[in-house]
């Protein structure tokens, strides 16, 4: 596919954005300064005082003498930067490739985007349409190269799209300026009478070189298509994206939901095709007003069946809020996993957590309750009961070890074992009667001592004789008395889990 750029001149970038703060300074002339060596030194005019001659470079005191009552504003570092950045992510509607190019351009890498908006000639009107009913001075153009756009834009006076593979005639009648040289390098030009590109564009390579450096062959290259130029984009691209522009801003829920199905089904195709399947992915709404709007979801096992994930995203539908409209939705899975291949069964098999339809309704259920609800435990090689389970990441993931299933262990493990009162028969008997959180509990079966020592290895401390009790309501716990029997009652008793 032929790569396309859009390139964006701001004119009056700074004092435009003055004037839409500050709106007593539309009908006036003024400018932006800088102090230089106790001088002002103009960085920025707006459109009134670059009519009567006023030009970033020129001196305030100087531009005073041509309009007396010429407003002077002071520079805000760093402001135009910021202005660029913000106005590129705003451009990330009309496609995901934006690189800001200080002071005053944005670049779009619109390759294979304008089909979106009906053509290219659509495409660029609406863009510029949109730039200008911000309050935004702006001048833009298409072609092949980014370097092509860039003259044309700045230096263009016959239209703004370049046909494709025809950069090379739209840049003959251009100043050498339009391939953005250094100043000497356009001084040196100038005084040789180096009026336009083509004065100089049939010259042997060799000469150019000598005379004018390496700079002007590559900005000649790379605006002629015969070097590549890469951009930095503004914004990561995720590597599975799917985009669908509305003709119209969209503001109800059945435009949502049709909207993500049809970029499910897009986004799903592929990862089918590719054999990987979704474990994250975000859905987005770019509104007209400027904002974004968004929602995720996570799935336990990596899924590209569309009805599935449409049912998770469709717990969140609600929390979308559309305002005056969404003009464009993106979808991306910036977290993708290949999705093995699975033999079809020939009769009903073993449920397990390699069952599809488990890993669909924990997703359902994280959904609703939150993913921060939902665990899954697994053995460690450890005796120390804090470190013999460990939290899951995945669904996936495979136990190292057995459960261990030849001593009683509790379902619910306390993170820290709390402290009780006990009443207890000596030395090594089981407890007659304990207090937890205030209530008393009479035991009436129990099993025990079994002994767990420290993993020396790892810390020291005592050892702990654990007891499997059960009390008159049939509830069952585990209880450990810290360290060995010592005859003056000071031994620590602590609750440690509950059996089911």
């Amino acid at each position: 596919m032929q790569k396309r750029f859009v390139t964006i001149w701001f004119r009056h970038l700074l004092t435009d954005w003055l004037s839409l703060r500050r709106p007593e300074l539309r009908d006036i002339p003024f400018v932006i300064v800088i102090k230089d060596h106790g001088r002002q030194l103009i960085t920025a005019s707006n459109s009134l005082a670059e009519t009567e001659g006023i030009v970033p470079g020129m001196l305030a005191a100087d531009a005073r003498a041509i309009i007396p009552s010429l407003e002077i504003i002071d520079d805000i570092p760093g402001k135009g930067n910021k202005l660029l950045k913000g106005l590129g992510e705003w451009c990330i509607r009309y496609t995901p490739l934006i690189a800001v190019d200080p002071p005053n351009g944005v670049i779009l890498d619109i390759t294979g985007c304008a089909h979106l908006w009906g053509g290219e000639r659509e495409y660029l009107r609406e863009i510029v349409t949109r730039l200008r009913s911000k309050g935004y001075d702006v001048r833009a153009a298409m072609a092949d190269t980014i370097g092509g756009a860039w003259a044309v834009s700045r230096y263009g006076k016959v239209k703004p799209i370049i046909e494709s593979k025809g950069h090379s005639d739209a840049l003959l009648s251009l100043p050498p300026a339009a391939l953005r040289l250094e100043l000497q390098v356009l001084e040196r030009l100038q005084k040789l009478g180096f009026r336009t590109i083509s004065s100089f564009m049939s010259i042997p390579r060799s000469v150019l070189r000598r005379r004018f450096g390496a700079l002007l062959l590559q900005r000649l290259d790379q605006a002629l298509g015969n070097e590549e130029e890469p951009i930095q984009s503004l914004l990561p691209v995720e590597p599975y994206q799917e985009r669908l522009a509305s003709m119209e801003p969209i503001r109800t829920a059945t435009g949502i939901e049709i909207a993500l199905r049809t970029l499910l089904e897009m986004l799903c195709k592929r990862l089918h095709q590719e054999g990987k399947g979704v474990r994250t992915a975000i859905f987005k709404g770019y509104r007209i007003d400027g904002k974004v709007v968004q929602m995720d979801i996570g799935t336990n096992l990596a899924s590209h069946t569309v009805q599935h994930l449409y049912k998770l995203f469709e717990l969140k539908i609600s929390t979308l809020e559309p305002a005056l409209g969404i003009e464009l939705f993106v979808l991306e899975a910036p977290k993708v996993e290949d999705i093995p291949p699975q033999q079809e069964a020939l009769w009903a098999g073993k449920p397990g957590l390699e069952d599809v339809t488990l890993a669909e309704l924990l997703d359902r259920l994280a959904g609703k309750v939150g993913p921060d609800k939902i665990h899954r435990y697994l053995p460690d090689e450890h005796y120390w009961p804090e470190r013999s389970v460990r939290i899951s990441s995945s669904i996936k993931d495979k136990p190292s070890i057995r459960w261990r299933s030849d001593k009683p262990r509790p379902v619910q493990l306390l993170a820290r074992p709390e402290q009780i009162e006990v009443t207890a028969p000596i030395p090594d008997y089981p407890p007659m009667l304990f207090r937890y959180k205030e209530k008393v509990h009479h035991v009436k079966k129990a099993d025990g001592p079994e002994r767990i020592e420290r993993e020396w290895w790892l810390e020291s401390g005592q050892h702990r004789d654990y007891y499997y009790v059960e009390d008159q309501n049939g509830q069952r716990y585990w209880l450990f008395r810290s360290g060995h029997y010592n005859g003056d009652g000071s031994n620590e008793w602590f609750i440690h889990g509950f059996f089911a």
